[in-house]
């Protein structure tokens, strides 16, 4: 397979899937609702540190990793 026949699959997974996570959030935020629902700062806040944790930990998984130079001098 050729990096543009990966390159091509990798747009349209992602593509799907960043469309899904994006929809989910969109319903994450219907609990905002204060006629359905309570909730307090610290649970509001326990959902998005979890939220920017699991973001932080799968970002980093895309960094390419650079190897040093190595030199003998």
């Amino acid at each position: 397979m050729s990096n543009e026949d990966k390159h091509e699959k990798f747009k349209r997974v992602v593509s799907k899937r960043v469309n899904e996570l994006l929809n989910k959030i969109d319903i994450l935020g219907n609990c905002s609702n204060k006629s359905n629902y309570y909730y307090t700062e610290e649970d509001v806040n326990r959902i998005f540190n979890a939220i920017e944790l699991k973001l932080k930990e799968t970002k980093s998984q895309f960094k390419i990793k650079k190897k040093k130079d190595f030199r003998l001098d």
